[in-house]
């Protein structure tokens, strides 16, 4: 890891700002955009029962300036982006540090006071396609940039996106590196193997992508995604999301469907997955009421980038991702739309997920089980104080699998404070 000082963030913004001033880059400047997101964050992870850490607890700020470009005018035309980030120890100690919001030390534990970056990102755009070279972030089914800790986490490589066609929406990319939320260097890639699935030691230098979105009518989307982890695993996406009006309010229909296998040398191990998700939520005046099922078979779990949030129907829980081999999975939604009773901007969200048949020989074999409880409250700021967001998450995390897993029982509890500037 390579400490660097705050000063990052100063050539950050200060590169980001200087712009040509030739007359044929007017685009460049007049269809600009800054701001600086300020995020202050609170993560509380107790452990239940025997573990060898009691705590991971940590608390830091953030800092997130970002800058982008037009497009110099012309049938080709030509920007830059750029993002500047900070972080600074605001309280940790070895015995609870490892939250992912700060780096840490891994002989001693000991959590960096501070630590920034810069990243750059050359583009090209025709029409309405558009090329990115440098720091990528890539929000796609088979390759979410995490954006849940203190700085997001971003990757290295060239990413191309076309919507010239009408109701298409078309991604391409070649990935050579990723950039953890808790790091400032560039590393190869690797698959995240949480309970042993996979030999997470295994990496790579390129991750390949394509895929896209159509919207076939105002109420359905269907989506074709193809990912490969050279010489770990490929992957292919299949997912649909449709809208039903039903009585005064709309049930929303989202299957997501995953078929994993090894590729090339399979240095990660035996990859064997067949993954199947769907999730039903209504909504009516302010409430949200969903039921959601999820289905793992094959001789492995699913595997996917370490660093990345698997955009599977268990997204969104903060202690696992529920996708160990064999895996079967239910869950409860409830959410309420405050602004129905005149309170704009704050929103409650109520979860509880199940997992059952979990087959994990070398951490107590067959038919083990997991579960969360996930509750969220969320609330944007109006008037005067628009731009600040506060967000509270509390969530319980049980399973009954052995003591060396990387999912432990544990009680955790989030706070983050986010504010805005938009500089113009």
């Amino acid at each position: 890891m390579k400490k660097t000082t705050p000063s990052a963030l100063a050539i950050a913004v200060v590169a980001a700002m200087t712009v040509p001033t030739a007359s044929n880059a007017q685009g460049f400047v007049e269809d600009s955009k800054a701001s600086v997101t300020f995020r202050n964050y609170y993560f509380d992870r107790n452990y239940v029962g025997t573990s060898p850490q009691a705590a991971a607890r940590e608390w830091a700020q953030g800092v997130i300036a970002k800058f982008s470009s037009g497009f110099t005018p012309g049938i080709v035309g030509f920007g830059l982006d750029a993002t500047g980030m900070l972080g600074i120890k605001l309280d940790s100690s070895p015995d609870r540090s490892g939250t992912g919001l700060l780096p840490r030390n891994p002989a001693t534990g000991e959590a960096a006071d501070e630590y920034s970056e810069l990243g750059l990102t050359a583009k090209v755009k025709v029409s309405n396609t558009e090329l990115q070279y440098g720091t990528i972030s890539t929000f796609l089914p088979i390759a979410f940039a995490s954006p849940t800790r203190l700085l997001p986490q971003t990757f290295r490589g060239g990413y191309l996106r076309s919507t010239d066609i009408p109701d298409l929406s078309l991604h391409l990319g070649r990935l050579d590196r990723i950039n953890y939320r808790d790091s400032t260097d560039y590393q190869r890639m690797s698959v995240a193997s949480p309970n042993r699935r996979f030999n997470g030691a295994a990496d790579s230098d390129e991750f390949l992508f394509a895929g896209g979105d159509y919207k076939v009518t105002d109420s359905l989307t269907v989506k074709y995604y193809y990912a490969q982890l050279t010489d770990i695993y490929s992957k292919h996406y299949v997912g649909f999301e449709h809208l039903l009006p039903l009585g005064a309010g709309k049930l929303k229909t989202d299957f997501r469907y995953y078929l994993t296998g090894k590729d090339g040398e399979a240095r990660g191990g035996n990859v064997d997955n067949r993954n199947l998700g769907v999730m039903f939520t209504y909504t009516n005046s302010g409430h949200s009421l969903g039921a959601g099922y999820m289905q793992l078979s094959g001789d492995t779990a699913m595997p996917y980038l370490a660093g990345t949030e698997p955009l599977v129907v268990s997204e969104g829980f903060m202690s696992s991702e529920f996708l160990n081999p064999k895996e079967r999975s239910w869950q409860a939604l409830y959410g309420y739309d405050f602004s129905e009773v005149g309170i704009t901007g704050l929103k409650a969200v109520a979860r509880y997920i199940k997992g059952s048949n979990i087959s994990l020989p070398t951490l107590g074999g067959d038919g083990l089980t997991e579960s969360e409880r996930y509750l969220e409250l969320a609330y944007a700021l109006q008037g005067s104080l628009k731009g600040w967001t506060v967000r509270l998450r509390q969530s319980q995390y049980r399973n009954d699998f052995a003591s060396a897993a990387s999912f432990r029982d544990g009680n955790e509890a989030r706070v983050n404070v986010d504010y805005t500037l938009k500089l113009w």
